[in-house]
């Protein structure tokens, strides 16, 4: 195949990636964002339910990042779960 061609497939195919890189990008972000606003709506929970939250709560959210970063790696850090 002469060069005439292959630019503008190559071009083609460039575009199409492009764009399913953006929309998953785009996808796993949106995941993201609902999966932390529900595990914040089950901490909250959580703690509501219990007469005294305030030391219960820290005490939780350290036991629970523990055990998250165990499992889970990075990003669940009791700042990050109080922030959810």
């Amino acid at each position: 195949m002469d060069n005439k061609i292959i630019k503008p497939l190559v071009g083609e195919i460039r575009n199409i990636l492009d764009t399913a890189r953006r929309n998953i990008a785009r996808e796993v972000n949106n995941e993201l964002i609902v999966s932390y606003w529900k595990i914040g709506e089950i901490i909250i929970r959580y703690e509501q339910n219990d007469s005294i939250r305030a030391e219960y709560g820290v005490q939780t959210l350290k036991q629970l990042s523990k055990t998250l970063t165990a499992e889970f790696g990075k990003g669940f850090s009791r700042s990050n779960l109080q922030n959810m």
